[in-house]
């Protein structure tokens, strides 16, 4: 049996890479040159030969920023490409698990978002994500919506990399202090996209619908900050002093929601699936970068 994995280069692809599956299991994971989401034209062609039980797709333009002046590719990527994928999905009778994001939420609510709450994406690049759902619960009533938020891991670009290499060479570090959101573990993330497709293979019959997974635990960027350094001084490294400042302190071109945080209780009752706290993944993350070193 085979699942194809969009976006085996990223974070999340690389995890579903790593992770064990059961037996008789096997992934494909198609370079960019192989299968491009930029390219949807030939998506149908790729999914009809593969013969796939399920199609996971971890595939997304996420540079925020950059979206707000290179829209067309963010909409042909993260909306146009989930067209294909879930019609192509549909046809071939099979069930397709997405990645979406906290983007699709202007973050003025006071709370977790639930999965029934408005969307209200601030820019390009939520605003993309949020119509690649659509296409796809339009696209393949046989599927599932898996939005995450602040994804971090040992692998490719992230937050908690990013931290690490700034504060190598600095001594203070300023950061954002009143975004709010929940950091997610690549790792945890792609066992729960391989426990819903999984389930959703073995049972034709499993929920389907949109769903929130983060590890537990909200924070702010700088809160995100200070506990990295705070477990790297444990290890014995030097680390800089982490300093809060505001949004507007820090202007980017892309706007972000100030409130990010997803509840997840939907995806308990539905599948079990329970998330353990983002300081324990953390902890895991930073001890597989220093044995990288």
């Amino acid at each position: 049996m085979r699942i194809l994995v969009t976006g085996g280069t990223g974070q999340v692809g690389a995890a579903l890479a790593r992770r064990t599956w059961p037996h008789g299991v096997s992934l494909d994971l198609p370079t960019r040159a192989e299968l491009d989401l930029a390219a949807p034209g030939r998506i149908a062609d790729y999914v009809e030969k593969g013969g796939y039980a399920a199609v996971i797709n971890a595939a997304a333009y996420t540079a925020v920023d950059k979206a707000e002046s290179d829209s067309l590719a963010a909409w042909t990527v993260n909306a146009i490409g989930p067209v294909a994928l879930s019609t192509a999905t549909a046809r071939a009778g099979i069930p397709m698990v997405h990645v979406s994001t906290d983007y699709v939420f202007d973050g003025t609510k006071v709370g977790a978002y639930l999965e029934e709450d408005a969307v209200r994406p601030l820019g390009v690049y939520g605003a993309s994500k949020e119509s690649g759902e659509q296409a796809i619960r339009t696209g393949n009533p046989r599927s599932a919506i898996v939005r995450t938020s602040w994804v971090f891991s040992a692998d490719g670009t992230n937050f908690v990399k990013t931290m690490l290499r700034l504060g190598a060479t600095r001594d203070r570090l300023r950061v954002v202090d009143d975004q709010h959101g929940c950091p997610t573990s690549a790792h945890d993330l792609a066992d729960v996209l391989a426990a819903i497709a999984l389930r959703m293979i073995e049972d034709p019959a499993a929920p389907v619908g949109t769903y929130h997974f983060v590890n537990d635990g909200a924070t702010t960027w700088c809160g995100f900050a200070r506990e990295i350094f705070s477990r790297e001084a444990e290890a014995g490294l030097q680390v800089p002093e982490v300093e809060a400042i505001a949004t507007h302190d820090y202007p980017t071109p892309a706007r972000r929601p100030a409130n990010s945080v997803l509840g997840g209780a939907k995806l308990a009752h539905d599948y079990g699936l329970i998330a353990r706290p983002f300081t324990d993944a953390l902890r895991e993350v930073l001890h597989d970068l220093r044995r990288q070193e």
